[in-house]
């Protein structure tokens, strides 16, 4: 989740490696390149699963583009009103679900977990990483760890979701 980014959301990206044979042949291409396929799990803003793949491009050709396979929420359920999360929580109050909540044994695991790391943040004093207000990505250790563990950040793709025709 960004804290003092250029954008507020929340996301998941797993990125699928390289495949040892280049189905696309892009190297016939030269200045065509094939993007690494992802599976993006957006939080927040606007609840959205999507697939980013790349794919032949229709025709005669064998030109690849990237495509996604899209399940933006409110896309699938434009014709419902969507509660927020709070309006979510509220409800669940009221109707005495426990869904949406912590239980206490989950909560105690998780300091459990977390206690430690905590500490020895703490006893090492361990800094965090300053990065311009507004920055796109944070600190660069964070492209440096990005970079350690193979991900590939492509900025030329950019995800549209579409504008609801019903709102």
């Amino acid at each position: 989740m960004s804290i003092s980014l250029n954008e507020r959301k929340a996301e998941v990206r797993i990125q699928f490696k390289d495949i040892a044979f280049d189905i696309f042949g892009t190297s016939a291409h030269g200045d065509v390149s094939v993007a690494r396929n992802e599976l993006v799990i957006r939080v927040q803003p606007g609840e959205a699963v999507y697939l980013k793949v790349m794919t032949k491009r229709p025709g005669m050709d064998f030109i690849p583009e990237q495509t996604e396979l899209d399940l933006t929420y409110s896309h699938r359920y434009e014709h419902l009103k969507l509660p927020d999360a709070y309006e979510r929580l509220l409800l669940d109050v009221f109707s005495g679900s426990q869904t949406n909540f912590v239980r206490y044994d989950e909560l105690d695991e998780a300091w459990r977990i977390f206690t430690p790391a905590l500490q020895e943040l703490e006893k090492e004093k361990i800094k965090p990483f300053p990065y311009p207000h507004g920055s796109r990505n944070g600190p660069p250790e964070a492209d440096e760890l990005m970079r350690r563990v193979g991900f590939i950040y492509s900025n030329a793709y950019r995800w549209t979701p579409r504008v609801s025709s019903t709102k």
